[in-house]
């Protein structure tokens, strides 16, 4: 992703329209109570910015947080496990952001506790930014709760069932304290795909009988990983090669797919209730990561549609990352190549052909990485009641898990039976310490524990 997106111009018309379509309505209750003092604190009209998790995303999401134009924004404080990841972010951000960087060294803090350390250096009504590993996400969520944050926090949001139990508990906890919180599922806040919704949702599509979506690339990110290299120790190994481990981030499935499943369950308007599914581990040569090469998904609706969904991480073969929805009154793109811009467009027979073309996005669209980012300031500075994106966040990320599991195991699993496995893939994830062991042991000759389908059937490995 680009983390140097413009700025959207009409953050007010659309928060509107994101909170009709896509926003589950929470109740709010009291006021914050104060907390005590943190850095800067007089200063009132700014909202302070701790960034917790330094990588890429991370980054990117600090920039568009100092992008907002509705009200001056500011980073404070930053923590990560990794210095070097650590070190490039301030650099880059400093270059871009000189005036909205205030993150002295003594506010830049490493290790597993570095995250209490960064909130702790704001205020009630700050924001913490959530963007390490996935399975960080509840501990890391829990604490800012108890400080009495806003919170951004990246996807997906749990990584098993029991991670999910936690998120939607948590979600409701933020929502009683009216604490403002944004999952980056930012396809959500895309313009296009937002105008596209309301048209299915006025008939224009007719009924929806079908959604297909594709993620199919070479390798991305840590997904295909070598055997850890002697100089580091296994837990910071996986940590930094999270695609790698189901533990870490849901593997390249939950991280990469969640996106493409989201949108698809947008247009319809509900979540799959069970899902069957294919997968397999080819051209793997020196690699270990626990991820297959290729999976294919059947996600099932209540109604009996259908979604399909392709991802594949291999190398010279053809490439599709989009998303389509087929109705009784013609077909949609949803998204064309990547998450933006999106290009959604209806036509009105099966095939996509430009002389059946009957609508498309008419105006120039504006990244939803920085909408995302609009709309939560918004949302604070005008305390915009039920602002939370919790449980949709969770369910996103169950449904992804679902169809994963699916893959893993050679089963059919529903959506209740992945909310209720047992299966936590690293229970200890809130007691890991920089020199303890990893939740994934590998095995003498430097290999780690992979999906067996149909050997393996209640757990994924």
């Amino acid at each position: 992703m680009s983390d140097a997106h413009p700025v959207a111009s009409n953050a007010s018309t659309s928060r509107r329209d994101f909170l009709k379509s896509t926003t589950t309505a929470a109740a709010a209750a009291t006021v914050l109570a104060q907390g005590v003092p943190a850095v800067h604190a007089g200063e009132n009209n700014t909202i302070h910015l701790a960034l917790v998790g330094c990588g890429g995303r991370g980054t990117g999401a600090a920039a568009n947080a100092m992008s907002v134009k509705n009200g001056p924004t500011k980073l404070v404080a930053m923590a990560d496990v990794f210095e070097d990841k650590l070190g490039n972010s301030y650099r880059h951000l400093s270059q871009r952001f000189a005036d909205q960087m205030d993150v002295p060294e003594d506010r830049r803090f490493i290790g597993f506790d570095a995250y209490r350390k960064a909130m702790d250096c704001l205020n009630p009504g700050d924001v913490v930014l959530l963007t390490t590993p996935p399975a960080f996400r509840w501990v890391h969520f829990t604490y800012a709760i108890e400080k009495g944050l806003n919170v951004f926090m990246e996807k997906p949001v749990a990584v098993d069932g029991p991670s999910a139990r936690k998120m939607f508990e948590l979600g409701k906890r933020a929502a009683e304290q009216n604490l403002k919180v944004g999952v980056g599922l930012m396809c959500r806040h895309c313009e296009a795909r937002g105008e596209l919704y309301e048209r299915i949702r006025n008939g224009e599509l007719g009924e929806i009988l079908l959604l297909r979506a594709y993620r199919m690339a070479g390798p991305t990110g840590s997904a295909f990983t070598e055997k850890k290299p002697d100089n580091m120790s296994e837990l910071l190994y996986q940590i930094r090669r999270f695609h790698a481990f189901l533990w870490a981030s849901g593997g390249a499935f939950s991280d990469f797919l969640i996106h493409n499943i989201d949108e698809c369950c947008w247009m319809k308007d509900a979540w799959p209730v069970r899902a069957k599914a294919c997968g397999g581990r080819h051209y793997r040569n020196n690699y270990v990561d626990q991820n297959f090469d290729s999976y294919s998904v059947e996600y099932t609706f209540e109604d009996g549609t259908k979604l399909t969904l392709n991802g594949r991480c291999m190398p010279g073969c053809y490439n599709e990352f989009a998303s389509y929805a087929h109705g009784t009154k013609g077909a949609a793109v949803i998204s064309t190549s990547a998450h933006y811009p999106a290009k959604s467009r209806i036509y009105s027979s099966q095939d996509f052909h430009k002389s059946s073309l009957v609508w498309k996005f008419g105006r120039k669209e504006i990244t939803p990485y920085q909408l995302e980012w609009d709309h939560l300031i918004d949302a604070i500075r005008n305390d915009v009641k039920g602002y939370n994106e919790v449980e949709r966040g969770t369910q996103a990320s169950l449904v992804t898990a679902m169809g994963r599991m699916a893959a893993h195991t050679g089963q059919v699993v529903t959506y209740e039976q992945m909310l209720q496995c047992e299966h936590e893939f690293a229970p200890q994830v809130a007691e890991l310490t920089m020199d303890g062991p990893a939740p994934l042991t590998a095995g003498p000759d430097g290999t780690y524990p992979v999906p067996a389908p149909g050997i393996k059937t209640d757990r994924e490995y």
